[in-house]
């Protein structure tokens, strides 16, 4: 199970060349970027999402590691959404496979939903939507509120092999080297995480930990045994005790030992970072304005430009 993979970012190494983007790109983006072109974006879009989550539960934690996932291979340029004839794209590398159906669906609906609009149809980038959506799968499960900053060109590519994740039983010297491709010192990084206060996770990702692992609660441990056990393959657990709500529960749950997967329990088990972790789990505020100062900088990671992207009119497909 060595190599199961944590389903959020991808290799120093492919990450450091998505984010030596030029100074433009960086500049382009603005919160107002769409005053003119669709002055009711984020109304629309925040409507949509919402109505996604009625829909499903899923949604939110859904759509917002679709960002994650999105911005850590090329950079945030809605590359996830593309949908190869050949079978050579992003979310059909193996990699991938944990991506559920409701965050595609949830920024497709909002792309419809936008584009119906006749004064915004085919001006807003699907990675624009993508970014916004993760903001209100954020903010609509109590989480903070955050602007956005906007103005992202679509990428034409998508390729499996350009797909690397870190492996989900990553020390923290590891993750602190993955991490610093996309430009995020270790706090940065913790607070980033924090992100897995929302979902879920399937049984491969962390079935290798079940009384193997001391640093597991061991009624932790007793319980997914039961979960995986008898479905080890469809079973899946919660990644903390409040998983539709966005809250500081997820450090919380790594002080009692009941971190599910190895790279988030780590951030806990080495003394480096137990800091931090202690300082997120005791003061949510705290959580919530790191959270958002990280999750803007990921935002930036691999901006495409007039010049290097487009936008498209159908998220699944280049024009």
């Amino acid at each position: 199970m060595a190599s199961r993979k944590l389903g959020l970012f991808v290799a120093a190494a492919v990450v450091s060349a998505a984010a030596l983007m030029p100074p433009s790109a960086v500049a382009q983006l603005r919160t107002d970027y769409y005053a003119s072109a669709c002055p009711n974006l984020e109304n629309i879009v925040r409507g949509s999402v919402r109505q996604s989550m009625a829909q499903s539960q899923i949604s939110a934690p859904a759509a917002l590691r679709l960002f994650f996932h999105d911005c850590a291979v090329t950079g945030c340029d809605a590359s996830i959404m593309i949908v190869n004839s050949n079978g050579d794209d992003e979310w059909r590398h193996s990699d991938n496979q944990s991506l559920k159906r409701e965050g595609f669906l949830t920024v497709l609906s909002a792309k419809a939903a936008v584009d119906s609009d006749p004064q915004c149809r085919n001006k807003v980038s699907c990675a624009d939507i993508l970014a916004l959506a993760a903001r209100e799968s954020v903010v609509q499960s109590g989480g903070p509120y955050y602007q956005v900053e906007l103005g992202r060109y679509d990428g034409r590519v998508s390729t499996r092999g350009s797909v690397v994740l870190p492996h989900v039983n990553f020390n923290l010297d590891q993750l602190n080297a993955f991490f610093s491709g996309l430009g995020f010192n270790q706090t940065e990084m913790i607070a980033l995480l924090g992100a897995h206060t929302l979902g879920a996770a399937d049984c491969p990702f962390f079935q290798y930990r079940i009384g193997s692992d001391p640093s597991m609660d061991q009624g932790l441990a007793s319980q997914l045994r039961g979960t995986c056990g008898a479905n080890p393959s469809g079973g899946f657990a919660f990644l903390d005790p409040s998983p539709g709500a966005f809250d500081n529960a997820f450090y919380r749950n790594l002080q009692g030992g009941r971190g599910l997967l190895g790279s988030d329990q780590v951030l806990y088990s080495d003394q480096r970072s137990r800091g931090a972790v202690d300082g997120y789990a005791a003061n949510q505020g705290a959580f919530f304005a790191d959270f958002v100062a990280a999750v803007t900088k990921l935002g930036r990671v691999g901006v495409k430009t007039a010049a290097t992207g487009e936008i498209r009119r159908d998220c699944r497909f280049p024009n």
